[in-house]
């Protein structure tokens, strides 16, 4: 069974760079009828926070992205332990003493020489007692997972076909001096223990993933398919990194993007197919394909979430914003007539506000100079009372009377009772402003 998982930390919250990894794993499990997990990684106490875990899982939910189990890599530091334990009994993990300040004087010494600026494997020439006089003077060391330098190969579903030479990559360290486990070690056990059959991820793991590809076979494990998505650049091709803090899916959220806006975004950006709006998550399932993206940087821009955002809302009918619609005050008997006038003229429900306003209160007639007398004409004609076909009647009536015509017989009319130059059809709009002006 395909089983793929999204893995996040919980130090801070989902931004739009986390939501692609996370979708395009869900999309995977749930086009082969598999199983998706959310996967905890909170190995690390002091920067793992609780109102975080609620965070992802709120802003999942949000999306629609229903996982099929969550599990939390803090309950399972046994099995983590476990696998170290086995390393060690292989010969391939051992305990290294350098400081940083000297790793980073071995790193400069070998680019001046022209070498790749990988770990020595110093730390394997130490005797026992070498080890235990720098354990009493500097605490603990690091243990790093000793690699075979071969090349490691693997067919990524992105990417193409990987190699990469293991003697040009340092000896992965797995647990810190302090006793903290690392990612590196964590995922590999989880992902074999789990059964884990798919992962993506973003590029930049690339190397990681050739050494996690040696560590899954000496814990005799299976080796899952993995693919590597681009990263995603700002719209001038700028890095995000620096920015990825203000697109957080909640943030997003509060700014009224709306999750089939956003999901369809990024289902498709860094494709070869064109980003078209789905209105539901089994069009996305159906039409995914991870062999159709590409290596090349993404760029992605959150202005092209509004006009997804006003298309989607364009497509409701009014059960689905009901509650929206009256929190802004509009009474029940006119919420399927206002909808229906506004929903072409929103680009996110925050903008229903505005429309209701003018229906209620009206607006400030704005009116030239030249128009005055043919506005006091036209108003004369209105009658007291109208609907959906008085627009049409009531401006040939006034076109009759006039001769105006064209745009010099709408725009003053709009103007005059909307105070504005754009906005929805009048036929839809002038019975609202009329009705509520009657009742007032």
């Amino acid at each position: 069974m395909t089983t793929t998982r999204f893995a996040p930390s919980p130090t801070g919250y989902i931004h739009v760079g986390n939501l692609r990894t996370a979708l395009m794993n869900y999309l995977i499990a749930r086009k082969a009828g598999g199983t998706f997990i959310l996967r905890i990684d909170d190995t690390d106490p002091e920067r793992s926070k609780e109102e975080y875990v609620d965070g992802i899982k709120q802003d999942l939910e949000w999306l629609g992205l229903q996982w099929d189990r969550v599990e939390r890599q803090s309950e399972r530091l046994d099995r983590y332990n476990a696998a170290a334990d086995k390393l060690r009994e292989m010969g391939r993990f051992y305990e290294a003493f350098e400081t940083p300040t000297e790793l980073d004087l071995k790193r400069k010494k070998q680019l001046n020489m022209g070498k790749p600026p990988v770990y020595d494997r110093a730390a394997l020439n130490l005797s026992d007692a070498e080890k235990d006089a720098l354990r009493a003077e500097r605490g603990n060391g690091v243990w790093r997972f000793k690699l075979d330098h071969e090349r490691i190969e693997w067919t990524d579903g992105i990417l193409g076909d990987i190699s990469i030479d293991a003697s040009s990559v340092s000896d992965p360290v797995l647990i810190r001096g302090d006793g903290q486990l690392l990612y590196t070690l964590a995922s590999v056990v989880d992902d074999t223990e789990m059964g884990v059959t798919d992962v993506v991820r973003g590029s930049d793991h690339v190397t990681n993933t050739a050494t996690q590809i040696q560590i899954i076979k000496a814990l005799g494990g299976d080796c899952p398919r993995f693919a590597h998505h681009s990263l995603l650049t700002g719209p001038q091709g700028e890095a995000l990194s620096k920015r990825l803090g203000t697109l957080a899916l909640r943030d997003l959220r509060e700014a009224g993007v709306q999750p089939m806006a956003l999901l369809s975004l990024m289902a498709r950006l860094g494709s070869s197919d064109p980003v078209e709006l789905r209105t539901d998550m089994a069009e996305l399932i159906d039409g995914f394909d991870i062999n159709r993206f590409g290596a090349a940087p993404t760029k992605f821009d959150e202005q092209d979430l509004y006009p997804l955002t006003a298309h989607y809302l364009q497509t409701l009918p009014l059960d689905a914003v009901a509650e929206t619609v009256a929190g802004v005050g509009v009474p029940a008997d006119l919420a399927e007539a206002f909808w229906l006038m506004a929903r072409g003229n929103i680009t996110t429900l925050e903008d229903l506000g505005a429309w209701w306003e003018l229906c209620r209160d009206g607006a400030e007639p704005l009116i030239d100079d030249e128009d005055r007398e043919f506005i006091a004409e036209a108003m004369a004609l209105l009658p007291a009372e109208v609907d959906g076909e008085t627009w049409g009647s009531w401006t040939k009536a006034v076109k009759e009377a006039t001769g105006r015509k064209g745009k010099g017989l709408f725009m003053p009319l709009r103007k005059a009772l909307t105070g504005q130059e754009r906005g929805p059809e009048m036929a839809a709009l002038l019975p609202l402003l009329q009705v509520i002006k009657a009742r007032g």
